[in-house]
């Protein structure tokens, strides 16, 4: 990324990935606003700006923001820009906490199909969490 005058950084944006380019910045301002990164009433770069730190057309970032604003995690004031809703880290964090539900669910309906008993499937979660994660700060 360039300089900018903000102290968050969106992972890799790219066409390669799974995803819309615009979903992909969805996803990372809801992590970075769900891990506390981006507080509330936080500014966010305008679109022009973010578009050029993350090499994808304005229309692409515009995309993204209107996406966020209808959920209520930002929001724009005409004039001073967008910004972090007061109810963003909670919107955000509700949204995934419903996605992470639906792979869970997932996860263990394959399991069982797999065999696994519900002792066995506790385990692997277990063990699972116990495992090194990017996510995690040591």
């Amino acid at each position: 990324m360039s300089e900018s005058s903000y102290n968050w950084t969106l992972p890799l944006i790219s066409s390669a990935a799974p995803g819309a380019l615009y979903e992909q910045i969805v996803d990372g301002l809801k992590r970075e606003i769900s891990a506390g990164r981006l507080p509330a009433g936080a500014p966010l770069p305008s679109f022009r700006q973010l578009a050029a730190d993350l090499l994808v057309s304005v229309i692409t970032v515009k995309r993204a923001y209107e996406e966020l604003e209808r959920e209520g995690i930002i929001y724009r004031r005409q004039g001073l820009g967008t910004f972090v809703a007061e109810t963003g880290h909670d919107r955000s964090r509700a949204t995934h906490k419903t996605e992470a539900t639906q792979l869970f669910q997932s996860a263990v309906t394959a399991a069982r199909q797999a065999g696994l008993s519900d002792r066995d499937i506790l385990s692997l979660v277990r063990d699972t969490l116990n495992q090194p994660s990017e996510d995690k700060k040591p």
